[in-house]
């Protein structure tokens, strides 16, 4: 195996486990962060990070909103090898350029076994109507750290269930098509303590499929993520939880792993197998599907997609 030297800027739970998995995955790994931290491989800034280790692959795991500095200091600094930037790519839209030739957004359920069979049994098929679901209660989502402090509770921070759970935007549209017209609802509307929002409900269109509908919140105290297709002759439920797919009344079983999606996602990178992998123009087109979402919700209209 070749073993590759790695760089994960910022350290909280997801860039832990980036730096983990990489570690696991037998590559070297450093990391950038602020804290003092207790890693063999720890810089303060990215450009001593840059100078002493080289890399050939960075991840990019600090909070959201400064997604967009990073990739700035990056390319400042002349850096063109592979890089991973974690969901969502940016908190809100802009049309700013990268001259990076190999950039990735995070959205590893493209790399789940349960997308990968859907995308090859349904990509001949006429599909009528799609329904998602993601739901989870915040507090329970990161064991033994207090909710309220999490970016997730943070507007500014670029929290928010629409941006959080936005692998649904992602891999609804990789299999689907990009989306043409939307409607949304959403805001906070529960006792958490937080300033970002917990519920949206998104109904739109794309070219290939009349009616997609997407559930995404904060609230559900039973841990839930499906989407079910229905096409002329047969209907796939998903679900992410107990990892089945059924179609109709035949029912398949997948052994998945919590890491599994961030190995496999990993891999692809480092080994050039890009098909299920999210580009940057796909992570900025889902960046703007949550603004399209989120303005059709304060002005309560339909969005078209232009």
């Amino acid at each position: 195996m070749i073993r590759f030297c790695c760089v994960v800027i910022g350290y909280g739970s997801i860039g832990q486990r980036h730096a983990r998995i990489l570690s696991e995955l037998g590559h070297h790994v450093a990391v950038v962060s602020k804290r003092n931290i207790k890693h063999p491989h720890l810089y303060h800034n990215i450009d001593k990070a840059l100078q002493k280790e080289n890399p050939d692959y960075i991840v990019i795991a600090n909070e959201t909103h400064k997604h967009e500095d990073t990739l700035a200091e990056l390319e400042r600094n002349g850096y063109n090898n592979k890089i991973l930037v974690e969901k969502p790519l940016f908190s809100f839209a802009n049309e700013r350029n990268f001259n990076f030739s190999n950039l990735f957004v995070g959205y590893n359920l493209r790399q789940h076994p349960l997308i990968k069979m859907l995308y090859e049994k349904i990509k001949n098929k006429e599909v009528i109507a799609v329904q998602a679901y993601v739901g989870q209660y915040l507090p329970h989502w990161r064991p033994g750290m207090d909710y309220t402090k999490s970016y997730s509770a943070k507007l500014d921070f670029g929290g928010g269930v629409i941006r959080d759970l936005s692998h649904e935007l992602d891999f609804l549209q990789f299999l689907f098509g990009e989306w043409n017209s939307l409607v949304a609802l959403g805001g906070k509307f529960s006792n958490l303590s937080i300033d970002s929002d917990d519920n949206y409900a998104i109904i739109y269109k794309t070219k290939r499929v009349p009616l997609i509908s997407l559930q995404m919140n904060y609230l559900d105290h039973i841990t839930q993520r499906f989407v079910i297709i229905n096409t002329l002759d047969e209907t796939y439920k998903a679900d992410f939880i107990t990892n089945t797919l059924q179609v109709n009344d035949k029912i398949y079983n997948f052994d998945v792993e919590r890491d599994t999606t961030y190995i496999l996602q990993h891999a692809s990178i480092l080994n050039n197998q890009t098909e299920f992998l999210c580009t940057f123009e796909a992570g900025m087109k889902t960046t703007k599907m949550i603004e399209a979402a989120e303005k059709s919700s304060m002005e309560k209209v339909w969005i078209t997609n232009e």
